[in-house]
């Protein structure tokens, strides 16, 4: 089998880091790089006889290209403090990297979890990410937010999925979309005209609409609702944001 080297991105995960420490057990190495957590996960992952290193977090795709290299083997495989490779996963990436892998790079889907439910529909049903990929083949793109690999070769795709517990509470989700709404201001700076009355109603309603409406989030009943609104107003905020940063009022 190709040796593999996990890789995880931490800060405060201290209710997430002996879990998904040990769904990954199978690999032969395992990297936490912490940004100076003050709840413990620091600590904590160095008890776990894995290799721990800290650096000060800018943003996810600088922190992941600063490590990979540092990686002891040829086949990388980044999992969020969030995720869990199921055993069924983990059979299928072993079977993988014992087959004389075709790709250089491979998609791996989610069942994401929010709210204490699996959600089907809400446009994250085809939720997929590329995360086993070859280390010296393979950089996340330089974007502050929804970064990609960017591979230098054919991907393929995994059958089996992460477990994904997306958001442990509506805070969490909150937070973290107002964070997305900030960093993506600066990006649509670059990208974005006059901001009008399109940017500040039509586009927030159509960012409920999809999710809602034409992503079939009503299937998903309330967790399907509150996803729709918080898409909406992330949205919303993002152009809020460019306007405030334009005027440089923060």
């Amino acid at each position: 089998m190709e040796k593999l080297s996990a890789i995880i991105i931490t800060k405060n995960e201290i209710h997430n880091i002996e879990s998904v420490i040990q769904s990954m057990q199978f690999a032969d190495e395992i990297i936490v790089v912490d940004s100076f957590s003050t709840d413990g996960t620091f600590e904590k992952a160095k008890s776990l006889n894995v290799t721990v290193i800290q650096r000060e977090f800018k943003y996810h795709a600088e922190q992941k290209n600063w490590i990979i290299p540092q990686a002891k083997h040829d086949w990388v495989l980044i999992v969020d403090a969030d995720e869990r490779v199921t055993p069924k996963l983990e059979e299928e990436i072993i079977e993988t990297l014992n087959s004389n892998p075709k790709h250089i790079a491979y998609w791996i889907g989610r069942n994401n979890h929010f709210m204490g439910k699996r959600v089907h529909y809400s446009g994250w049903r085809n939720d997929k990410v590329i995360r086993l990929f070859k280390r010296d083949l393979c950089r996340y793109e330089d974007k502050l937010v929804h970064e990609e690999i960017i591979a230098q070769g054919s991907v393929g795709f995994l059958k089996e999925k992460f477990y994904h517990n997306t958001y442990t509470t509506i805070d969490a989700y909150l937070e973290k979309m107002n964070r997305y709404a900030t960093q993506q201001a600066a990006e649509y700076d670059k990208k974005t005209g006059k901001l009008t009355p399109y940017h500040f109603v039509l586009k927030p309603f159509w960012g409920f609409f999809k999710h809602y409406i034409v992503q079939s989030g009503f299937r998903d009943g309330v967790v399907g609702l509150t996803i729709g609104y918080i898409q909406g107003y992330t949205v919303f905020m993002r152009y809020v944001k460019l306007w405030l940063l334009r005027r440089g009022i923060k």
